[in-house]
């Protein structure tokens, strides 16, 4: 006799119980109603903070600070083209705006936009966990 067959007897055997259903032991779990994801908007927040440089640089702007990149640059103690990169990717993450003075582009925190995006990701935290 095979294994199979001996196990086939033995569950079909007079007296054996029946091996559980799987639905009958556990059953399953309830699935959401539409799949939770994150905005892009908060994606690109999470990004922005995802890096040291720009935690730091965004310190540079607490209580309202308003800065060139020039400045950013030397208070982060970087070089132009770094802080440039540094201040493009804080800006699409939605943690600082800029505004034209003349030749000079000042940023500062966009208050609002940071705001909106920890309100979305705590929305997205309570949804997930």
């Amino acid at each position: 006799m095979t294994r199979q067959e001996v196990v086939m007897a033995q569950q079909t055997a007079p007296g054996a119980e029946a091996a559980p259903d799987s639905a009958q032991c556990c059953p399953a779990a309830p699935q959401p109603e539409a799949t939770a994801e994150i905005s892009p908007a908060v994606h690109a927040f999470l990004k922005a903070l995802a890096n040291p440089a720009r935690q730091r640089i965004m310190l540079l702007f607490a209580r309202g600070a308003e800065l060139s990149v020039n400045q950013v640059a030397e208070l982060a103690h970087i070089g132009q083209p770094r802080a440039s990169e540094q201040l493009a990717e804080l800006k699409r993450g939605g943690i600082l705006t800029s505004r034209k003075q003349g030749k000079v582009v000042l940023y500062r925190a966009d208050k609002q936009r940071v705001v909106q995006a920890l309100a979305d990701l705590q929305e997205y935290l309570r949804y997930c966990c």
